[in-house]
This record gives C-alpha cells, structure tokens and sequence, in this order.
C-alpha cells in the first residue's frame, strides 16, 4: 500500500509539472511582485523536495545502509576504493599559469 501510494504521488507530480495553465499568464502577481508562474514553479519546486525526502525516508533500501558499516562496495569481488593523493598545495604556488 505505502509503495503503491508514493508511485501514485510521483505521477501527480509529473502531471502536474506539465503546467499548461500558466503560460499565457503573467498576472495574478502573488504578494504583488512575483508573476504566478514563477510562484507555482517554487511551490512546485518544495513539493518535489518534499516527495523526495519521504521516497528515500520509506522507499530507501536497507539493504544498503547495511553495507556501508561493513566496508562493502555493493559489488562483489570489489575493494573498497582509496581516497585519491591530492597534490599538494605547495607544489601548485611555483606552477606557471
């Protein structure tokens, strides 16, 4: 049921990013400066972080949350990967630019 209603939340959202209903317009002006567009864009934009965090919240799986405390790549036969040398910043003040 909880999977069934996020994939159905998701589907509104993309529905509702097709906004045809406010291409023509400019006014209303919300708050008296911002065209209605522009607001339904940033309503929109809140929304889908919203759904985003509830998709990873109680979509996320467990499995790899798990993983990560043993040290595991996810990928089997893989070691873990090393931080990368960085060069350092004194051997970069004498390069020429």
């Amino acid at each position: 049921m909880k999977r069934a209603l996020l994939l159905i939340i998701v589907g509104a959202l993309y529905i509702l990013h097709q906004d045809f209903w406010f291409w023509r317009a400019a006014r209303p002006l919300v708050f008296g400066f911002i065209p209605i567009g522009l607001f339904y864009h940033a309503c929109y934009t809140v929304a889908t972080a919203l759904v985003i965090w509830m998709l990873v919240k109680h979509a996320w799986p467990s499995e790899l949350e798990e993983r990560v405390g043993d040290g595991e790549t996810g990928r089997e036969g893989d070691r873990p990967l090393a931080p990368s040398p960085g060069r350092a910043l004194s051997s970069l003040e004498g390069a020429p630019h």
